[in-house]
């Protein structure tokens, strides 16, 4: 149940700024934000340790930035199934979806972004979409762009993940918007982001929550939860990075860029 932010305001100092929400389970090790990939070496993000990809890359000299959430069809086969933490990766590097053989790939949602705007791309494992996300606020989750996937889960639990997406959303879209938007480029976490950072951090729900965005689920399969918060501000002159793992009470925010002094 990942979540993404976006909002695109052409007319400020800072016009894309994206919120990465990352949910897995928790016995799933992964490394915080870094440069990890030597055949990537431009590229920034935390490391996933059980299939090498990550859920967010940022490809600072180009301004470009790119994170993956799972979707909801048809599985990939098996026997040809690849990670679709790769996807970033790939996007943030300039590569377009379209190039890709993506009957490798299970349902995903990829949002990749910059300056100039963002895109998302789905696929259901049957098509693949691509919409432009204009001026405004946007909101990703598993079900897709505000929630507006397939209606119908016939499974227990994707129905209920559905409903609580529908709730996470109906809670928070009128708080962001309502909020001062940031244009974070230099200072603290807290100063930076200002009216956004409590709302990211998870607005004071508990995190059992049918609403919550920073939250914990036990499932048959193990304890789920949110593990990280990604925070990514682009304009053509700047790039901000904030970063915190959410596995405490409450998140330990680190500025990755720009880099603490500069």
């Amino acid at each position: 149940m990942c979540t993404a932010v976006v909002d695109f305001d052409p007319s400020s100092p800072v016009p894309l700024l994206l919120v990465g929400v990352r949910d897995e389970f928790a016995d799933r090790p992964w490394l915080p934000p870094g440069p990890h990939w030597p055949d990537r070496p431009a590229l920034l993000g935390g490391r996933d340790l059980r299939a090498g990809g990550t859920w967010l890359a940022l490809h600072p000299q180009e301004r470009r930035v790119a994170c993956v959430l799972n979707g909801r069809g048809r599985p990939a086969p098996a026997a040809a199934r690849a990670s679709r933490g790769e996807l970033p990766l790939r996007a943030a590097g300039g590569e377009e979806p379209k190039e890709w053989d993506l009957t490798r790939f299970d349902p995903f949602h990829l949002v990749c972004a910059d300056p100039a705007g963002a895109r998302l791309w789905s696929w259901d494992g049957h098509e693949l979409t691509e919409r432009t996300l204009g001026a405004g606020l946007h909101i990703i989750v598993n079900t897709g762009l505000e929630g507006a996937g397939p209606a119908a889960a016939t499974d227990p639990q994707e129905a209920e993940g559905a409903r609580q997406m529908a709730a996470r959303i109906a809670h928070f879209r009128p708080r962001l918007a309502a909020a001062r938007r940031p244009a974070p480029r230099t200072g603290t976490t807290a100063a930076a982001w200002g009216e956004w950072l409590p709302l990211v951090e998870g607005d004071g729900l508990d995190r059992s929550d049918p609403r919550a965005l920073i939250l914990t689920r036990r499932f048959p399969q193990g304890l789920w939860g949110t593990s990280s918060i990604s925070l990514v501000a682009l304009s053509p002159q700047s790039v901000r990075y904030d970063f915190a793992s959410a596995r405490r009470e409450r998140p330990e925010w680190t500025t990755l860029l720009p880099s603490p002094g500069n």
